[in-house]
């Protein structure tokens, strides 16, 4: 494909938790600006203040100065296009695939397993994390585990498996997760952005209590009223306790975003 229709490539994102919103934005970024996400309808992201999900529930949502809004149809998607933003489609079956055709398909819903994406959706599909092999399910995985390979673009074979153990931020890897204690409803006490010590209560979930476990900033709390599981990752203290990371696009996932797309031009840059 010619470099000048790079930007009529139609691009699909399975997922708009924070690593499929730093795709979206970095592809958007590069002026490659058809892009449609697929959510679930009752979003389970942690790190709301930089997912592109909010907009299933509130209509819209700016990252870093480039907006999503919600789509509730087919003719919803163009029209956003024309308004040069992102579209969020409420399609947990992923069936707006079928009329869009996608050029190229991101899976970044991050579940570590492959749950039905499959090389024959797009001329180009990328999986993003452990659950993918290259050449078998997708044709390239973009490692997303910290470290040396962080960013690598996988052309055969899989990426590093998960370890169940978070990446190391200032000192810290499973200390700084917020783990709902009992199954129940999110009831939040505070609120993304604000100043914790360690011990303090930030939500209460089904009669306990859920405490920090250092001291910092909370940078992602998943919305308030969802139900969730006992042990269900509910959000994370980022222990820099800068606020503006709160509302800011990662360095992980920045690099992986990234990655994406290279694996794009690599393919239709020719």
């Amino acid at each position: 494909m010619p470099q000048s229709r790079l930007n009529q490539l139609i691009i699909g994102i399975k997922g708009a938790g924070d690593m499929a919103s730093a795709v979206a934005w970095r592809l958007y970024m590069a002026n490659i600006r058809k892009i449609f996400m697929m959510e679930i309808p009752y979003p389970l992201a942690v790190r709301r203040g930089v997912c592109f999900c909010e907009a299933v529930h509130e209509g819209h949502k700016t990252i870093e100065g480039v907006q999503a809004m919600k789509a509730d149809g087919l003719g919803d998607v163009q029209q956003i296009w024309d308004k040069d933003k992102i579209a969020v489609v409420v399609d947990p079956e992923w069936k707006i695939m079928e009329k869009l055709c996608p050029d190229v398909l991101v899976d970044a819903i991050l579940a570590k397993k492959n749950l039905g994406t499959k090389k024959s959706e797009a001329s180009l599909v990328i999986g993003l994390g452990p659950g993918f092999c290259a050449g078998d399910d997708v044709h390239m995985v973009i490692e997303t585990k910290r470290g040396h390979y962080l960013g690598r673009i996988i052309t055969s074979g899989k990426p590093i498996p998960d370890t169940g153990i978070p990446g190391n931020i200032g000192g810290y890897t499973i200390e700084r997760l917020l783990r709902a204690p009992a199954e129940g409803t999110l009831e939040a006490r505070l609120n993304i952005g604000d100043l914790v010590k360690s011990g303090e209560v930030i939500a209460n979930v089904g009669g306990m209590e859920l405490k920090a476990g250092i001291d910092g900033v909370i940078r992602g709390l998943i919305r308030p009223s969802t139900k969730v599981g006992k042990n269900m990752k509910v959000g994370d203290v980022d222990p820099r306790g800068d606020k503006s990371y709160c509302s800011s696009i990662s360095d992980k996932a920045m690099a992986i975003a990234g990655s994406v797309i290279e694996a794009v031009m690599r393919v239709y840059n020719t």
